[in-house]
């Protein structure tokens, strides 16, 4: 499982003229799932989503984490994330994980961030979406479970 993921001072998802998930400060997660990817993944991926220290502490420094700054989550499903880049100038997406099993893993990677944390929101799998926001820092860093 990879997370690209941004802090943020606001982010949003839109399916067409809708609003699937929206968040105020906290945190945007670009989420590719791949072949294999499950339980042990999420669980892994859901503890680095919340537990990352990318948030300033009182000192400035990169300390704190979306738990301890309780800001939002929001979710959004990429599989581009998980295409092979390596050759050639068309990417390949053999590395990615087959819609279903994406679908699946996406959805439940949601149902227990939701289980989990007061402040997730998410974008539409399958779905052509426009994600807008508002990077603070710039801040973003690519994660892998």
């Amino acid at each position: 499982m990879i997370a690209l993921i941004q802090r943020v001072a606001h982010a949003r998802v839109e399916v067409g003229p809708r609003c699937t998930g929206a968040i105020d400060a906290g945190l945007l997660a670009l989420i590719g799932i791949q072949p294999g990817d499950d339980a042990p993944q999420r669980k892994r991926m859901l503890a680095l989503l919340l537990g990352y220290r990318i948030f300033e502490d009182d000192c400035g420094r990169m300390n704190r984490s979306l738990q301890d700054v309780q800001g939002g989550l929001l979710l959004v499903p990429q599989f581009t994330l998980a295409a092979d880049t390596r050759s050639g100038l068309r990417p390949s997406f053999s590395s990615a994980a087959p819609p279903e099993l994406g679908r699946a893993q996406f959805e439940l990677l949601l149902t227990e961030a939701r289980a989990g944390y007061p402040i997730v929101a998410s974008g539409e799998f399958g779905a052509h979406m426009r994600v807008s926001l508002l990077n603070d820092g710039p801040v973003t860093f690519w994660l892998q479970s």
